[in-house]
């Protein structure tokens, strides 16, 4: 009896590293210290030493179900984005810079290919992000889980000068607030979206007018991450007063997290185009329109409050990021809370 037989193929691991290797290089900053390889990784902080106070801030989030999408398609090339993405948009929410990442895949086999194609995604997102790939792991649990299936999930760090971090304190009635379009479902609600709609192939692989690509190609959307976005909003002297991520929860759950005590956030439904996909659940799944937006994001993936007087350079910001934005409402004195209307 050896370690093979009981499961576990050390061999297959070694050949999962040499293949990832060329995607993490991609993603190498000057900071990073060492290679591939080692017990940790190791990241260099003499560039932030000018900073008045230097701040860390860190996000560890996974896929959720959503990796189910990517078993049944045998698609496994960008939900490694989706697990970047969830982690770094919370670090930009509060302002920060992200600076390294790492992830964690337990499988019940560790298929090499496999691997390294998940990996190529979490490269993918570092790059977007402009953070580097310093380590990760990647576990075999034989027995515990079915032999084709994983699980994904990540840990990134961040940094932001602390009299630079968004913390809604200074938020006033009349700032106004903007929204950054989603690519879609992102990587929140696939529980619910499981339901309404068949997991087999042949109906994520069928191709819908209104979704103008397949159901499966519209679900799978990797996760938009914003960090070029709201780096370019700083990079043009505008403060956002206020920021928040839309994940799980939609937007009743995370809005207010922006918020500080008596200020109370207004959103104008109709202020921009809800995406066919969550029209096309609501619609399959008779899901009521309170719970839709209490789950998804709705074609929203970020919300953010500027000045009134910041408008005009923040929108021109997003859109030179390659996003698109939405003035989408306001902020007025109340209750802490949201109202869409």
């Amino acid at each position: 009896m050896d370690y093979k037989n009981s499961g576990v193929d050390i061999e297959a691991g070694y050949k999962s590293v040499e293949l990832m290797k060329k995607y993490v290089q991609g993603t190498m900053r000057p900071e990073v210290l060492g290679g591939l390889g080692g017990f940790s990784g190791a990241f260099s902080m003499e560039r932030f030493k000018d900073m008045e106070k230097p701040t860390l801030v860190s996000g560890t989030d996974g896929c959720g179900t959503k990796v189910k999408l990517a078993f049944l398609l045998d698609k496994h090339d960008t939900i490694g984005i989706d697990c970047v993405a969830m982690c770094v948009n919370d670090i930009a929410c509060a302002g920060g810079e992200p600076l390294f990442f790492l992830d964690y895949i337990a499988c019940g086999k560790n298929y090499p290919e496999k691997i390294a194609t998940i990996v190529s995604g979490v490269a993918e997102g570092c790059k977007q992000a402009g953070c580097a790939l310093i380590g990760g792991e990647t576990a075999e649990h034989p027995g515990l889980m079915p032999e084709d299936e994983y699980d994904l999930a990540g840990f990134s760090v961040g940094i932001v000068d602390e009299k630079d971090i968004i913390t809604g304190k200074d938020l006033a009635a009349g700032d106004v607030l903007i929204g950054m379009a989603s690519s879609g479902v992102h990587s929140n609600g696939f529980s619910l979206v499981r339901k309404i709609f068949r997991m087999d192939a042949e109906t994520l692989n069928t191709y819908f007018d209104e979704l103008d690509t397949t159901l499966g190609e519209a679900l799978l959307a990797p996760t938009r991450i914003y960090v070029k976005a709201l780096r370019s909003i700083r990079e043009a002297g505008v403060t956002v007063k206020a920021c928040s991520h839309i994940t799980g929860g939609g937007f009743y759950e995370n809005v207010p997290r922006m918020l500080p005590e008596g200020k109370h956030a207004v959103i104008k439904k109709d202020s921009y185009e809800v995406p066919a996909i969550f029209k096309m659940m609501a619609r399959e799944g008779n899901v009521a329109e309170q719970m839709m937006y209490n789950t998804y994001n709705m074609g929203i993936g970020m919300v953010l409050a500027v000045n009134p007087a910041a408008v005009d350079k923040t929108m021109a910001a997003i859109k030179e990021a390659g996003d698109t934005p939405y003035i989408i409402g306001e902020i007025g004195d109340g209750e802490k809370g949201v109202t869409l209307c």
